[in-house]
């Protein structure tokens, strides 16, 4: 019998790999702390977004179902729902400028 080692043997650790472990471990926290959303819920851009298309949506529509019951109460068939079809666009295009060009901290304060 030889007095050689076997090489199946475990290596003992090494203070080094413990202390390169722990700064790993420490770094993958900061890293994950650091790309953590900050913001809870809904941003500011997610709520103009969702605004602007209440505003065009609702325009079209509200002008539209208005110069419908314009042209049934008066018997104007297309006129009507063709003019307040473009009178709910232009209120929607209103609204929507009024709102792209207000600051955002006085959007923060109107919500």
């Amino acid at each position: 019998m030889s007095d050689e080692k076997p090489a199946g043997e475990p290596i003992a650790e090494d203070a080094r790999i413990d202390a390169l472990e722990a700064r790993l471990k420490a770094a993958r926290e900061r890293e994950d702390n650091r790309n953590r959303p900050k913001v809870q819920g809904t941003d500011a851009n997610y709520r103009s977004g969702n605004r602007v298309l209440a505003d065009l949506l609702g325009g079209i529509l509200g002008g539209s179902v208005i110069g419908w019951a314009i042209d049934v109460l008066f018997g104007t068939l297309p006129w009507g729902l063709l003019v307040g079809l473009f009178v709910g666009i232009g209120v929607a295009f209103r609204n929507i400028l009024r709102s792209a060009n207000t600051r955002p901290d006085d959007v923060d304060a109107d919500s």
